[in-house]
């Protein structure tokens, strides 16, 4: 794999050229700078007077994408008062399954269609790699507001550094984003469904977040069990099991994660002998298990799917991403107090029990082909994005800030109803991402299609579908060079 301690020639003049641009006196001096230290001018804006077209690409149907588009007015309105220049967005969008593919063919034609991209946090490999995207260290150094104190060093792993475990930085968080509990409270707090959960189980119903904190699968189980009522068009919860994307991935990783099980060495390529392994096979099964409190047809539920069900009253619960919050709590239930967040449960049982879900979110990627004048833009946005009024704004129009100033403020948790929930899933060991591989593409589909197809019953044995994955994925990572090993001679009868 290669390593980005040195960047790719021509995008980054070395740090000390960039640092000699601070604190330029004028704006011709600051002209005469290379492109990189033009950006990083502190005195009299080299922009001034002008107006520059910006376009931004982002996610199709994503609420934290359009929030973000929404809020560039405001970035016009900072740059016009304070530096004198003015700017117009342009915004494209493509579906979570396309756009990289939209977004990597522009790229590779060296063109500024984009300037600046909202990426999913697994493409930061394949889009460093051929040097698509700025590496952002010297800016970074460069410009002490973007030097942030972000919540936890899951929040740097995901949406920034690549390769894996180093301290090269191709992104800044858009929007942050982990898996919460959506739960009905009003039916949660009902006092003749408490009594009937008492009598029935044993135990007292969960009421409060605290509660959820402790709770394990097996007693949210009793839970789900409990409202689901197929007689009455009620289900107990909702989950993603589509093909589409990275859907079922997302929400069987954590059954995964949390008891024990992982998905590849990173440091060594290797997949075969870890994916495929009897925890995994065993994580498969229990999700498989949960199909049974869910509404019809739910092996083809992503997210929109899901927010219907929640929404139309269909559903007790739902394992949902905090970024699609807003379109989870609808206004009625907004104003009638229906919708209560929570973490999700735990796996395992007794002191083994640990919650180790999939981190979601994407960060801002810049293009590296930007010409002067878009580059100066695009950094001045980043600057502009992370002021603290800025994030405080995208929090309480729905987004999720990732920076400890703003996820610690007073208030924060009240703004919105999955603020506490983000947050806390946010805390070091409670979420984790998984490969920024640049065969990233490759290895997900093979992994779809062998998880859906287990899902589904077109495959019976739950390790079969794991070999098929596994010995795909090596095989994908030996021929990148990325892998040491082959696959073994037992993954030639690997199949679905």
């Amino acid at each position: 794999m290669t390593n980005y301690t040195k960047r790719p020639s021509g995008l980054m003049m070395p740090r000390r050229d960039v640092l000699k641009g601070i604190g330029a006196a004028t704006a011709a001096a600051a002209m005469s700078m290379p492109i990189t230290s033009r950006a990083f001018a502190t005195e009299a804006h080299p922009l001034t007077g002008q107006k520059i077209d910006m376009n931004i690409l982002g996610i199709a149907g994503w609420l934290p994408s359009s929030l973000s588009v929404a809020m560039t007015p405001l970035f016009n309105d900072y740059v016009r008062e304070r530096f004198g220049y003015e700017v117009e967005f342009a915004f494209a969008e493509a579906p979570f399954s396309d756009l990289f593919q939209r977004a990597a063919t522009s790229l590779a034609t060296r063109s500024q269609e984009f300037n600046i991209i909202i990426s999913d946090s697994q493409w930061i490999g394949a889009l460093a790699e051929p040097g698509w995207i700025l590496q952002l260290n010297d800016v970074i150094a460069a410009n002490p507001g973007l030097d942030i104190d972000w919540y936890s060093q899951t929040v740097i792993d995901t949406y920034m550094a690549y390769p894996d475990g180093t301290e090269n930085i191709w992104g800044l968080p858009q929007e942050g984003d982990t898996i919460a509990l959506f739960i009905r409270k009003d039916m949660l707090h009902d006092e003749a469904e408490k009594a009937a959960f008492q009598e029935k189980y044993g135990m007292p119903l969960p009421q409060t977040f605290e509660d959820f904190e402790d709770l394990t699968m097996t007693d949210f189980e009793k839970v789900a069990d409990h409202f689901n009522r197929p007689d009455e068009e009620m289900w107990g919860t909702a989950m993603q099991y589509s093909r589409v994307y990275d859907f079922v991935t997302c929400y069987l990783y954590p059954f995964m994660f949390s008891q024990g099980g992982d998905i590849w060495d990173a440091s060594t390529g290797q997949v075969e002998g870890i994916l495929n392994s009897d925890i995994n096979a065993m994580a498969m099964t229990q999700m498989k298990d949960w199909l049974q409190y869910q509404p019809p047809g739910a092996t083809n539920f992503g997210i929109a799917e899901q927010i219907d069900v929640f929404t139309t009253g269909k559903v007790f619960s739902c394992f949902q991403w905090a970024a699609v919050g807003l379109a989870m709590i609808t206004e009625e239930m907004k104003a009638n107090d229906q919708v209560m967040v929570v973490a999700p449960p735990k796996h395992g049982t007794g002191d083994a029990a640990d919650r180790i879900y999939t981190m979601g979110g994407q960060p801002w990627v810049i293009n590296a082909f930007n010409d002067e004048e878009k580059m100066r833009v695009a950094i001045d946005f980043m600057n502009w994005w992370y002021l603290p009024e800025t994030a405080l704004e995208f929090a309480r129009r729905g987004g999720n800030p990732a920076d400890r100033p703003t996820l610690t403020a007073d208030g924060f948790d009240d703004i919105n109803p999955w603020n506490r929930a983000y947050k806390y899933m946010l805390e070091p060991g409670r979420s984790r991402d998984f490969w920024h591989h640049p065969k990233y593409a490759e290895m997900l589909a093979v992994q779809q299609e062998a998880f859906t197809s287990y899902m589904t019953g077109q495959t019976a044995d739950p390790m079969q579908a794991l070999n098929y994955a596994a010995c795909n994925q090596q095989q994908i990572l030996y021929d990148a060079g990325s892998a040491a090993q082959s696959p073994s001679r037992s993954c030639i009868t690997a199949s679905l």
